[in-house]
Order: structure tokens, then sequence, then C-alpha cells
């Protein structure tokens, strides 16, 4: 286990580190295992939770995976007149088929992802709505072709945080992200029960199965037997949303490589094992796989990205666009550098 400092992670305390790597591994863990665990009182995991909450550090919510319903993902970069960008960012990031939104450091291209049930749905969107925007000057769209990390793999800044044993004692295995396709090739089909239990899931993750049993008009044993079958067939997981920025991340960046084809998978695996990488995956395009990195600042940044991403084999060129403003991520909008709830409206 490593040594824990404030410093290390922003100022945020270091029972507090530990607590938010103990949910990572165990999203839905009692308040009483976690203390056992952890070895602290029960009350105060309870209180420091709800401060994490209540701070906009870290947010526990019920993601769906967009493939496993049959829907696609695709990445859109727009690039925007100046004076428009705001609007269309906020409208974006109200939209429920929209999961995150970020503007770029340049203040005029807004980068987001789009999963959309039908493929009407996804053209009404790119191929209507954003073009007919007078603010839009141009539009990229990139299917998402192969997950390397995001979604069920979380982000590994925290790996090392507990021991192997404390981790194996919350149910967490050392076993690597298995790999599998963006679009489920036989889509579930949810009941109307299933999609109550879902949203009831995406405003508190760590609800209990007798507030989900109210939500869906059911009863908590029906519940935990459906939600026991939907995280098996990886409809959803409990996601543990991290205001990188409270961690001492302040450099976020979208990274955008050219990479040989037959190192497409090589890389993006070894993106997955970088503990500032939050996310990669190998995209349609141009620029074959997309990665978001957070880092401490900018010179920590550079060094990353040449150092370590620039010696991979098989990259053939890179663009790094620094972050200017986090909008959303993961469904959580954000106000400033904390995470703030959600706002969904219908697509």
């Amino acid at each position: 286990m490593v040594d824990v400092s404030v410093c290390e992670f922003g100022g945020v305390q270091p029972d507090d580190v530990r607590i938010i790597r103990a949910l990572q591994v165990a999203p839905r863990a009692s308040f009483a295992a976690l203390a056992g665990v952890l070895g602290l009182p029960e009350g105060s995991v309870k209180r420091r939770y709800r401060r994490l909450c209540a701070e906009g550090v870290i947010r526990v919510a019920g993601v769906v995976d967009p493939g496993a319903l049959g829907q696609s993902r695709w990445l859109v970069r727009l690039r925007c007149r100046p004076g428009g960008v705001s609007a269309i960012a906020d409208a974006l990031a109200g939209r429920e088929d929209v999961n995150w939104v970020v503007l770029s450091a340049t203040g005029c291209e807004i980068t987001c992802a789009t999963q959309s049930r039908t493929r009407e749905q996804r053209e009404d969107l790119l191929g209507r709505r954003l073009p007919r925007t007078a603010a839009v000057l141009d539009i990229e769209a990139f299917a998402l072709l192969r997950v390397f990390l995001g979604g069920r793999s979380q982000w590994d800044a925290l790996r090392g945080v507990l021991s192997p044993e404390q981790e194996a004692w919350l149910g967490g295995t050392d076993s690597a992200f298995v790999e599998a396709p963006v679009l489920t090739r036989e889509p579930v089909r949810l009941t109307a029960e299933e999609e109550r239990i879902l949203d009831a899931l995406a405003a508190d993750g760590r609800a209990g199965l007798v507030d989900l049993a109210a939500a869906a008009d059911s009863t908590p044993g029906r519940v935990s037997r459906r939600l026991r079958a939907l995280l098996r067939r990886r409809v959803v997981h409990i996601d543990v949303e991290i205001a990188a920025a409270a961690l001492g991340r302040h450099a976020q960046a979208h990274l955008w490589l050219r990479v040989h084809p037959s190192a497409v998978k090589d890389v993006g695996r070894a993106l997955a094992r970088e503990p500032e990488i939050a996310f990669a995956a190998a995209v349609s395009g141009p620029c074959n796989i997309h990665a978001v990195a957070h880092c401490r600042d900018l010179d920590d940044l550079f060094e990353f990205t040449t150092d370590r991403i620039g010696s991979l084999a098989g990259l053939q060129s890179m663009e790094v666009v620094p972050v200017l403003q986090h909008v959303k991520q993961a469904g959580t909008l954000l106000v400033g550098d904390r995470l703030a709830g959600t706002r969904r409206t219908r697509a």
C-alpha cells in the first residue's frame, strides 16, 4: 500500500482518498463493510462520504452500457463561432443521449459523446439539428469501435492506495479489463420495471433495495434479482465519478492519436495501463485512437505525452487538445471543477 499524502491528491484527506478507492472497488458495499476494511469508525465513513458527495468530489451512479441496448456510440467534434459555444454546449449537456461535453482550450471547439437508441435519433442530432445551428462551422463524427478503458473499467489513478488484501476483501481482483464489442449483437430489451430501476440508480448508485423497490413499484426481493441480472448481463455498472481537479489533476486533455493499424490494440491496451488515462478507445476516422488524460499541470502533461505516449511503438502522430471547461461527464453536470448532479431531457 502506498503512502497517501494530502499534497499528492490536491488537499483531499488521506482517509477520503482511501474511501474513494474502496468505493471504486465495491461501490455498493455497506458503510459497515467499508469501515471494517479501512479500519475506520462506520460513522466517520458515512460523514466523509456524504461530505465528498456534497462538495462535488465524487458521485456514485448507475451507468447504462449503451451497447448492451443496441445503441451506437459516437464522438463528435464541433468547431463553432466563439459567441455561440457556451449555448450549444449547455444544450448538448441537457440531452439524455449526450453523455459528456467539454470545451477545448481554444474556446471554439466542443467535443461530446453521443449514444443513440435508433439510427433516426442519431441522424436527427448529427444530420439535421447541429448542421442547422448557425454557430456550428464544422462537424466531425467518429464511431467508437473498441473501448480499452472507460465504462466498466475504472480510472486507475488511485491504484495502490489500498493494499491487495484490502481490495480482495472488498471483492476486487487484479485481472485486467476484458475488452468487449462496443455494440452487443443481441441487444437487451428492458421492461418498464427495469427502466425505473435504472433511473433510480442513475440518481443514486448506492440506493438501497427498499428505495429501488419503491421507485420501481416492486418488492426488494424482486428488485434484487433484477439488479443482479442487469449487472451480470453488463447492462449497467455502478460508477464512481470523480472530479479530477479535486484530486490535484488540473490539466486535462483529449488526445487524438494516429497509429499504424497493426498497433492499435497494443497502443490502446498500453494507454489503459497508464494512471493518467481515464478513457481510451479505438475510433473511426484518420485518428484511430482517442484518449482522455488527467495530469497535475501542463508541464506534467508535456512530460507524459512526450516521454510515455510519444515512445509507444506504432504511434505516427498525436494531437493534444487541452480542456478549457468540462461541462458534463458520464451523465453528470459540472460547475467549475466540481460535480453538480444531473439534468436530463429526452432527446
